[in-house]
């Protein structure tokens, strides 16, 4: 029990001046004001600070993924995880995941399905942080991660959606998805299932913010070298 405490103060102690450099919010100046307030800013260096606040989700999202996988996840289970038996929330998401395939969509969808994937993971890391207090010994910085990823994605959502009135002169695009019902919640899980039910959201997750962070860098590849972008 002593040394969990002391490996889990370890880990604060090394990752808290990473989370202090991260949790800079996504902003058009220097001063506090909301991205969606502030259509000033140009649309390069939106699209510049839309694909930092992505990267940062990324990697926060990653970390995460590692930590609750280090404190919950016998090797077997992860094992497990990984054949399959779990589906991803936004699989049922007209979003193409084969290199060929997303090099073929047009800016519009590029940005649309950056919306979509941030959307559709607002209310799921609402879920996953009441969850995460259920926890015996669940590390203050796995809660704190989660909790930031969550507040950084509503500021995500709002930089992509300014993106897309600025490039695309157009409002967020209606689709045929519901995002009512996509996420189930359920209280009768035994506490493995919640386990293995929060590690495919947290594995999804991470798999889900590097797709943003490939679709915005795709995107501002094509603003500058369009017929050179991999």
């Amino acid at each position: 029990m002593h040394t969990k405490v002391l490996q889990q103060g370890l880990w604060a102690l090394l990752l808290w001046p990473h989370l202090f450099t991260v949790s800079v919010p996504l902003e058009c100046r220097d001063d506090q004001a909301s991205l969606a307030r502030c259509p000033s800013i140009s649309q390069e260096k939106l699209l510049d600070r839309v694909i930092h606040h992505a990267e940062l989700i990324y990697r926060v999202s990653e970390e995460s993924c590692s930590l609750f996988e280090e404190m919950f996840i016998p090797l077997p289970l992860r094992l497990q995880s990984n054949q399959g038996g779990y589906a991803c929330i936004t699989k049922a998401l007209p979003i193409p995941s084969s290199k060929s395939e997303i090099q073929q969509l047009s800016d519009k969808w590029l940005l649309h399905s950056v919306l979509m994937l941030v959307q559709s993971w607002i209310e799921p890391l609402v879920y996953l942080q009441m969850t995460l207090d259920r926890y015996d010994h669940a590390p203050d910085m796995l809660l704190n991660k989660t909790k930031w990823v969550s507040e950084k994605l509503i500021s995500l959502e709002q930089g992509v959606v300014v993106l897309i009135k600025k490039m695309l002169d157009e409002g967020a695009m209606t689709t045929t998805y519901s995002e009512q019902g996509a996420f189930q919640y359920d209280v009768q899980l035994e506490m493995l299932e919640y386990v293995m039910r929060d590690y495919t959201l947290l594995t999804c997750l991470k798999k889900d913010a590097h797709k943003m962070e490939t679709f915005l860098k795709l995107l501002k590849c094509r603003q500058t070298d369009k017929y050179n972008c991999a």
